[in-house]
């Protein structure tokens, strides 16, 4: 825990990735942060069989979280993946949530879902011509995928790591530390969830004071998803942030501050 305020739980992506790239000092100014460190990643246990990394699994752990902190009403951001278990919370649990913030996620995913962010990934080199190093990010990209321990993947995500930005060569220097903090375990990331994702017909079901961001430049939650969520949730603001990709926390934080406050 961190900061000061209202309670504020996150669930970062991945799945499989390590809840510290998700530190915000904007976001610890204004509430209470509970960076949670999902199941099978960080200081967590681990399942004993590997097939067990799921939805469900990520969704109950998450409750037991909550549970744990003993506050009647808390806000709940996810990121990405992270997104997936805050919608699902938030739905199963309307009576726990003052504040809701889905960021760079979807509410649906499948085919149509994978194809778009692959289509982003084979795209990106168009977007730098003249910077030789991002013509190799499509194979990099295909290389990660097939990643088997730790250390792969996490390594496999630093190198596909500038299609995740806005603009990543501008500011490479900059975002060097976050980059190399930057781990993924295998055993999340590497888990399929044979179950559908689908929350569309429910999302008129959220209650909570809902904010959903996006990056103008995310190639894998970006803005027709967020624009699904916005407009299957009543009462929910969309925000997107012109200069960001998939970690406008860290591109743009005080425009992303703006953003979660609109929940306050």
């Amino acid at each position: 825990m961190a900061g000061h305020g209202p309670v504020c739980v996150a669930h970062s992506g991945g799945p499989g990735m390590d809840a510290g790239y998700l530190r915000s000092a904007e976001l610890e100014r204004h509430f209470t942060m509970v960076y949670l460190e999902p199941i099978g990643t960080g200081a967590s246990g681990r399942l004993a069989d590997p097939a067990g990394y799921v939805l469900d699994a990520y969704v109950r752990h998450f409750a037991a979280l909550v549970d744990h902190l003993a506050e009647p009403e808390v806000h709940v951001l996810g990121h990405s993946h992270g997104g997936f278990v805050a919608l699902r919370y938030a739905l199963e649990n309307p009576d726990r949530i003052s504040g809701l913030i889905l960021y760079d996620t979807s509410p649906v995913t499948g085919p149509d879902f994978r194809a778009a962010a692959m289509a982003g990934v084979a795209a990106y080199p168009d977007r730098y011509p003249d910077v030789p190093e991002a013509a190799a990010i499509p194979a990099a990209f295909q290389e990660a995928e097939s990643a088997t321990d730790d250390e792969g993947f996490s390594a496999g995500l630093r190198a596909t790591i500038p299609v995740y930005f806005a603009d990543y060569w501008a500011r490479r220097a900059e975002f060097a530390p976050f980059v190399n903090d930057l781990r993924v375990w295998s055993e999340p990331a590497g888990a399929e969830d044979p179950a559908p994702f689908d929350m569309r017909p429910r999302l008129a079901e959220i209650i909570a004071p809902t904010v959903v961001i996006a990056g103008a430049q995310d190639f894998i939650g970006g803005q027709p998803w967020a624009g699904m969520l916005h407009s299957g949730i009543p009462g929910s603001h969309l925000v997107v942030l012109p200069d960001s990709g998939h970690f406008g926390h860290i591109e743009q934080p005080d425009e992303f501050l703006q953003a979660v406050l609109l929940t306050r």
